[in-house]
């Protein structure tokens, strides 16, 4: 059979537009509704036209979907992506901080899924949505929405109950689910908001609204889910590593006779003449049938209570610690000035009392003690440096930064002018002053007030109303000073890192602990079998009280800072 050119161009264009059309129907937005498609447009800040019938809303999210789903991170500042850099564990390239084509290239190394695992998450998304949220928001969620659940109400029972009314709940309310909408964070405060995207090295949109802050947290939703598995994974990684570790010192401490009393009461044959190598070797092949033996479930069981020990002693110390955290903030701000507390007020975008006395901005401070500082403002200069400021000013052409007498209250006021002048403008300008902060914040404050002058830190305390009494040192100075500017940037929230980076160092912090338990245990074990057990478990025993001691003294250290 004679086949021409054409026909077979013709043939393949056909089957090429039906695989295309195949694709197509197949989207997941393929089944959403029209006004989750204008969200989702809308979240990802692509434009369309109004009103728009059906066919040209998908076609922009379909032309839009790669860019914004599979590849989120060409659409990053450079903040975001070294912070997604970091939590990945990669260090960022010498020289390429500021440098987007850079990072974008580096983040695309490290990246983690398929454009389809992007695209196939989103047929459920009752899955992933709330992996990031607090127990407390979950148990919100459920109450408003008169969901019981489960006695006693534990993280993994709200999650559960969450995802399988979640269908039920937007039908209730009458709202679309495939993408939902700004119902499903009713409960949530604008804090809550900010905080989660602080937490995940999310820049705060500029300038801020509620609807804004929404958007950003459901565009950004499914990649804090996917980098919280990935963490639990390292984590759960880490913690098979430490049992195994616990076997190991099992095999270490028995003796040859024991290993072949082990090996037989489990079915495994002993080749004859086997050296002691030659044992551990085999018994380690079979290492999960271990967890059946009754010594090493005790070595288990010894890892376990380690384990909770140590999540209870650190959630006590938390709990003790924010309590009086709250009561600490709330004395403080008591004895405030006006101008202190109207700040405050403005950085948080809470209005101010006009004429207001005292009384009413104190009470208006603790109503919104919670709320968090709304992203980049006036404010953020408040605790940099001269020499910081200096930096800052010169990118700015400012003439204050040449001057040589010019002391940190005056560089202050400028940087503080020289931003509400790019933040009016908008535009380029403001998107300049914006990445500057986003590099150079962090390196400002983790040093934060170490190289203050007594004079610069008596100033600084003076804009408080805070009184210096004759004899301070300056330790003493700058204790004062960092506790009063913790209050003023978090509130009584207490400051905290990368959520995923809290979950990294915590449970690479406990197996610490726990190896060396397990140490002590390989140590001191004898030969014979009957004493091995008792010698890890002992080990193990030792991990949980050098944990639970740990856990209480960071606990009280906080306490102090307070």
């Amino acid at each position: 059979m004679r086949f021409s050119l054409s026909s077979f161009l013709l043939v393949a264009l056909a089957a090429e537009s039906t695989v295309a059309s195949s694709w197509f129907s197949k989207a997941v937005y393929n089944k959403w509704h029209e006004t989750e498609l204008e969200r989702w447009l809308s979240d990802h800040n692509v434009p369309y036209p109004t009103p728009a019938d059906r066919k040209d809303l998908e076609n922009l999210v379909k032309s839009n979907w790669d860019s914004k789903v599979a590849t989120p991170y060409t659409d990053w500042e450079p903040a975001q992506l070294q912070s997604y850099l970091k939590a990945k564990g990669t260090e960022v390239k010498k020289g390429s901080e500021s440098n987007k084509q850079s990072l974008v290239s580096q983040v695309q190394g490290a990246w983690h899924e398929s454009a389809d695992t992007a695209s196939n998450s989103y047929n459920s998304v009752k899955d992933w949505i709330f992996d990031g949220w607090t127990d407390s928001q979950l148990k919100e969620f459920l109450d408003k929405n008169n969901v019981p659940v489960p006695q006693p109400r534990k993280r993994d029972t709200m999650l559960a109950t969450a995802r399988s009314n979640y269908e039920s709940i937007a039908k209730k309310l009458n709202q679309a689910a495939h993408y939902p909408g700004d119902w499903l964070y009713e409960s949530w405060s604008e804090s809550d908001l900010k905080e989660f995207l602080d937490e995940r090295g999310v820049p705060v949109p500029q300038p801020s609204s509620r609807d804004k802050l929404i958007a950003s947290v459901r565009r950004n939703s499914r990649l804090a889910a996917t980098q919280l598995k990935d963490n639990a994974t390292s984590a759960s990684a880490s913690a098979k590593a430490s049992k195994e570790s616990l076997s190991d010192a099992l095999l270490d401490s028995w003796s040859d006779s024991k290993i072949k009393e082990w090996a037989d009461s489990n079915g495994i044959k002993v080749p004859q003449g086997s050296k002691r190598n030659e044992l551990i070797a085999l018994a380690r092949k079979h290492r999960d049938t271990l967890t059946g033996d009754k010594v090493a479930s005790s070595a288990s069981s010894a890892f376990g209570a380690a384990t909770s020990n140590a999540q209870n002693q650190y959630a006590k110390a938390t709990d003790d610690a924010s309590l009086k955290r709250e009561d600490a903030f709330n004395e403080a701000v008591g004895s405030w000035s006006d101008s202190r507390l109207k700040a405050f007020l403005d950085a948080r975008g809470v209005p101010v009392p006009q004429g207001g006395k005292k009384d009413e901005l104190v009470k208006q401070v603790r109503l919104n003690r919670h709320k968090a500082a709304t992203g980049w403002s006036a404010w953020t200069f408040d605790t940099w440096t001269t020499e910081n400021l200096r930096k800052w000013l010169s990118t700015q052409n400012n003439k204050a930064a040449k001057k040589s007498g010019a002391t940190r209250d005056d560089l202050f006021k400028q940087a503080q002018d020289s931003y509400a002048r790019a933040s009016k403008s908008g535009g380029s300008s403001y998107a300049s002053v914006t990445s500057y902060l986003a590099s150079a914040t962090d390196a400002a404050k983790d040093s934060t007030f170490d190289t203050w002058s007594e004079s610069e830190l008596k100033s600084y305390l003076d804009s408080y109303g805070v009184p210096t009494y004759q004899g301070s040192n300056v330790n003493e100075l700058r204790a004062m000073a960092r506790r009063n500017a913790n209050y003023f940037r978090y509130g009584s929230s207490t400051p905290q890192g990368s959520v995923f980076a809290r979950l990294q160092s915590g449970a690479q912090w406990l197996f610490d602990q726990l190896k060396i338990g397990v140490s002590g245990g390989r140590a001191t074990a004898s030969y014979e079998g009957g004493k091995a057990g008792d010698a890890v478990k002992e080990g193990a025993t030792s991990a949980t009280n050098r944990a639970g001691e740990a856990a209480q003294k960071a606990g009280d250290k906080v306490k102090e800072e307070l």
